[in-house]
């Protein structure tokens, strides 16, 4: 649409400033002025201008685009909820007005009536939304989703990279809201484990795109004050080094595991945490492996190169053990090897129909089987390094209650040790733990909370607990911590292993606490000690009656272990002992297990 004066009761300089002006309106602005220019045509001009404070909204004041920003999460782990809650606040400091809700907590039917959405969304396992975000994901791809063309909306999407389904569900509500009408304020960004900075500029990005909409620009950021003493905050950008105070194996003499109960000092770091949070270690790779890759790489050790884009510098030697990922390779390190290297092999195992034989080279493998099978490396050892991931760290869930355990964090962490493509592996943070941190030495390490694993919050409230092998954790903070507060609530407790004499874990403290009345009913499955293996889920279904009566009195049914089996083993007999006891059939018992997760009845803390 433009003006000509020709067409128009208004001189040249009016003219002009009218098409300026038009690209600042919307469609219902630009369908008024098109009427009223017809209307002009047949109308005494002076009176068509005496109406139009009353017909036309103004541009950019009468119909100002809106200043509410709704931030939804889905988070496992709490790295989503995070980055969303600090979202918020920066937001809210540029002067919007925002609510952050999980989106468990959001109703479906509100979405109709925002105007911005941004979605931050962890992607659980091969492809699965997490389960705080498991309703509103099949709510937005199902047939009740409404029309969003008056949406403006951008996600953030995390991942890790050497998952198959890379920040799948990010990319499906990206991909849903825009086929719903809605429009992007900013490209989805997917984030792989190290996201704080793909993350900072997404925000940036989507704050000049809301700021845009506003007529305004992002304001600069205020000049630092004077510098004063302040109280170092420690966290995952700037990690606590906690002092090791004990390291004991947990499993028995002649045990096929080994189970480490890892106790750390957090004596000084002003760090507190809750039952149901995780801890994040930064591990070092394993000296030996660093030893046998740089063998094979036939470079120098000392040779200094940049490991990150502020321009840090570090001995080859050195990166490799603190600050690079080398026993894990993804799709996207293959593929950036692949554009490196002059490898012919390399090229044809990247190729699109070569991708079932890349997903199965890179399992189990790591960068020294890599050079091995593609070597020599002909890139320099700065090329090279610059397609590595940066070493993530490792999230374990806390064993201890800070209210018995003042200053002090306990972790249970088993032993990775197996043997894949002709070489013994190990796994980097517990094999460290295992084999090479001993008491007095530190690591560094951080707080995780996780809000969607979280105790009761009437002490009277029955908790059944469901926590095989090191899945026990968490549960021994819930212990802890209710017989400091005095809990008079019921509790259930269901653990298993292989056998009852080498591996259960915690056996005295579980028995201590049966006895004292904290912990009410325990049932164990020792999965090796009989003819037919017997799991926990086994355990459930022999007292199906006793814990469907649980469940119709109000108890929250948690579960901390295995994702790939054991949690789904747990599920399923949990709906079938609702469908059993309750009388209902399938569609009814998860009807049932879906209000359970609503009412945050259902927590699971999987991996």
């Amino acid at each position: 649409m433009q003006l000509q004066v020709m067409n128009s009761p208004f001189n040249e300089e009016q003219v002009e400033l009218l098409n300026r002006l038009l690209p600042t309106l919307n469609a219902s602005q630009k369908a008024w002025l098109s009427g009223y220019l017809t209307a002009i045509q047949s109308a005494d001009t002076a009176t068509v201008l005496e109406a139009v404070p009353a017909a036309a909204p103004a541009a950019n004041t009468a119909q100002p685009v809106s200043k509410e920003v709704t931030i939804l999460f889905g988070s496992q782990t709490g790295n989503a909820q995070g980055l969303a809650e600090n979202a918020g606040k920066t937001l809210k400091e540029q002067g919007f007005q925002v609510t952050v809700s999980s989106m468990s907590d959001f109703k479906p039917n509100q979405l109709k009536k925002l105007k911005n959405l941004l979605i931050v969304v962890s992607t659980h396992g091969e492809g699965d939304p997490p389960d705080n975000a498991l309703s509103f994901h099949e709510f937005l791809h199902g047939r009740r989703a409404p029309k969003l063309e008056d949406l403006r909306y951008s996600v953030l999407a995390l991942g890790d990279t050497s998952y198959e389904f890379f920040c799948k569900t990010g990319k499906d509500f990206d991909q849903r809201l825009e086929a719903l009408g809605a429009t992007r304020l900013q490209p989805c960004v997917e984030c792989d484990l190290d996201f704080e900075e793909p993350a900072a500029k997404w925000l940036e990005g989507v704050i000049a795109s809301l700021s845009e909409g506003q007529g305004q620009t992002v304001p600069a950021q205020p000049a630092a004050p004077e510098a004063k003493a302040v109280e170092t905050v420690y966290s995952r950008k700037n990690p606590f080094r906690a002092e090791v105070l004990e390291n004991i194996n947990l499993n028995g003499r002649g045990s096929n595991k080994e189970t480490r109960h890892l106790e750390l000092s957090l004596e000084g770091s002003g760090l507190t945490y809750e039952p149901g949070d995780a801890l994040g270690i930064f591990p070092e790779n394993d000296p030996e492996l660093v030893d046998l890759l740089l063998n094979e790489l036939k470079w120098d050790a000392n040779e200094v190169v940049a490991v990150d884009k502020q321009g840090e510098r570090l001995p080859l030697k050195e990166a490799l053990t603190s600050y690079f990922e080398i026993t894990v390779l993804t799709k996207k390190l293959i593929q950036q090897a692949a554009e490196l290297l002059d490898n012919e092999k390399l090229r044809a195992l990247t190729a699109s129909e070569n991708a079932q034989q890349l997903k199965a080279y890179i399992d189990g493998r790591d960068l020294v089987d890599f050079v091995r099978d593609f070597g020599p490396i002909n890139a320099s050892p700065q090329e090279f390094v610059s397609i590595l991931r940066k070493m993530p760290p490792r999230l374990y869930s806390i064993a201890s209650s800070i209210a018995a355990n003042p200053e002090e964090v306990h972790l249970t962490i088993g032993a990775v040790r197996y043997h894949a493509h002709g070489r013994d592996r190990k796994g980097v943070c517990s094999i460290l733990c295992a084999e090479r941190l001993q008491p007095g030495d530190t690591v560094p390490m951080f707080i995780q909370p996780n809000k969607n694993f979280k105790l009761p919050e009437s002490p009277e409230t029955p908790i059944i607990m469901v926590g095989p092998g090191t899945g026990v954790a968490p549960f021994r903070s819930f212990m802890q911590e209710r017989e400091e507060a005095g809990a008079t609530g019921k509790s259930w407790m269901f653990f298993g292993d292989q056998h009852f004499v080498t591996d259960f874990l915690y056996q005295t403290e579980w028995q201590k606490w049966l006895k004292d009345g904290v912990l009410t009913r325990m049932d164990v499955a020792f999965s090796r000690d009989t003819e037919e293996k017997v799991y926990v889920q086994h355990r459930m279904l022999e007292h199906s009656k006793e814990l469907y009566k649980w469940l119709e009195e109000g108890a929250v049914f948690y579960v901390c272990g295995d994702k790939t089996n054991m949690a789904k083993d747990v599920q399923e007999a949990l709906l079938e002992i609702i469908e059993k006891e309750g009388g209902k059939s399938r569609e009814e018992a998860e009807a049932y297990l879906a209000e359970m997760k609503k009412q945050k009845r259902y927590q699971r803390d999987v991996y």
